[in-house]
């Protein structure tokens, strides 16, 4: 849908507001790309956004990210309202933690895209859910959850810090400040540094 000139002048104002960590330029080429991938989506959203479709090619073609799970868990955090439908809103000021955020924003993101179930812990179904895609299996292993398994003693043993058996945000934090390389210990959810 067309806007006015005046209304997209509002509506970059706001998201340059919102959307912290980028100039009112970029906020600009942001909203050009919302438009570009609204025209190539269906129309089912009447113009007010695009699908799951599109929104993880667009990751996979700009980002490299290939990993199912992951990009359906990123367009969840995207969706905020779980509509199905990524706004310009959600598109601007997602991509401002995915690409500039702070560390603390970052943790919350992740710990949400490692949450499968939402219910505010990281388990060790949930950990093994998502180890299990993100580790290459040689076809001449014996027991490939076996070493996923394992995987996700190792984890619990450094981050589980009250010892419950599961990942609180309190956990996955102090580990991640600990080492920041944790942050992504469950899989690659973040653009590389390119």
């Amino acid at each position: 849908a067309a806007m006015s000139r005046k209304g997209r002048k509002v509506l970059v104002d706001s998201l340059t507001r919102s959307a912290k960590h980028f100039t009112k330029s970029e906020v600009e080429c942001l909203i050009k790309l919302f438009d570009t991938l609204v025209a190539r989506a269906s129309s089912q959203f009447a113009g007010a956004g695009f699908d799951r479709t599109v929104f993880r090619d667009t990751l996979y073609n700009a980002f490299g990210m290939t990993d199912e799970v992951v990009l359906d868990r990123v367009f969840s955090t995207f969706d905020r309202d779980n509509t199905g439908c990524i706004t310009v809103e959600q598109w601007v000021e997602g991509l401002a933690v995915l690409l500039r955020g702070t560390l603390e924003e970052k943790m919350k993101y992740c710990f949400a895209i490692y949450d499968l179930n939402g219910d505010g812990y990281i388990s060790k179904e949930e950990m093994f859910q998502m180890l299990k895609h993100s580790l290459l299996i040689q076809p001449a292993d014996e027991e490939p959850d076996e070493g996923v398994k394992d995987l996700v003693e190792i984890a619990l043993k450094k981050m589980d810090y009250d010892h419950d058996g599961k990942l609180s945000f309190t956990d996955f934090e102090k580990a991640v400040r600990d080492e920041n390389l944790l942050l992504e210990a469950f899989g690659p959810c973040l653009p590389d540094i390119k």
